[in-house]
């Protein structure tokens, strides 16, 4: 082989060296092209997602100014001095469901489990406890509010509070049932409430079907009442829109 032909194909693999790293070249510029491209779709699908999650969050369920509401007549307020251990005055933007309680003290009335919430900001030592409700329905219908509903109350728990509002009902025996009176003034309420709040019976739950706590007590261990009861709502709120 002369020198000429050497020189040739010494040419010709270096162009062929050349042109399969201009290849390579654009075959990663394409690749890392693709790459922006995708992250920036993953990056705008995650920021529209959130957009739309918060809008349905917002507004996706009929959105309630909890502020504005008013109570009924029939509804006593003599609301709990702030304190840190029953009222502390924490802010509610909307509320996302009822919490049905029994106050787990038999033959007592609204108004004296309303002083004992109110006692608790004068607690001293260091077991210290902190609780109350939002209302309380007495053994003859009567029902107290303690606090308002756009203020968190220390009822169910510390991820429930957040949202939900609380009824805590007497009873007159350790059954934990409650009487006809406390039974319709719950029914008649709680429809309210739910109409109010945008809201329906499968929004109705017990403080067991939060934390497995046995409260109220007879509606856990009777699970045809409760299901009787929240059919009950459901007839009443039905009712109310009608009207």
């Amino acid at each position: 082989m002369n020198n000429q032909t050497k020189d040739r194909m010494d040419e010709l693999e270096r162009r062929r060296r050349s042109r399969e790293r201009r290849y390579k070249q654009k075959k990663k510029k394409k690749k890392r092209a693709f790459f922006y491209i995708f992250l920036r779709f993953v990056i705008w699908t995650g920021l529209l997602a959130c957009i739309l999650w918060g809008l349905i969050s917002l507004f996706g369920r009929n959105y309630v100014d909890i502020r504005s509401i008013t109570m009924p007549d029939y509804v006593q307020q003599d609301f709990l001095d702030f304190n840190p251990y029953s009222r502390p005055g924490t802010k509610m933007k909307r509320i996302n469901g009822i919490v049905i309680h029994y106050v787990a003290n038999p033959g007592t009335t609204a108004k004296q489990n309303r002083d004992y919430f109110a006692s608790l900001k004068d607690q001293t030592g260091e077991k210290k406890i902190s609780a109350s409700s939002h209302f309380i329905i007495g053994l003859e219908g009567e029902i107290l509010q303690e606090i308002p509903i756009y203020e968190v109350a220390y009822a169910t728990s510390k991820e429930k509070n957040k949202d939900t509002v609380s009824i805590e009902c007497c009873h007159p025996d350790e059954t934990g049932k409650f009487n006809d009176q406390t039974y319709a003034s719950l029914v008649k309420f709680t429809a309210l409430l739910c109409k109010e709040l945008g809201l329906t019976e499968k929004d109705v739950i017990r403080h067991y079907d939060a934390t497995g706590k046995d409260c109220p007590r007879y509606f856990v261990a009777h699970e045809d009442a409760w299901k009787q009861f929240l059919q009950d709502v459901k007839t009443e709120r039905k009712g109310i829109k009608e009207e």
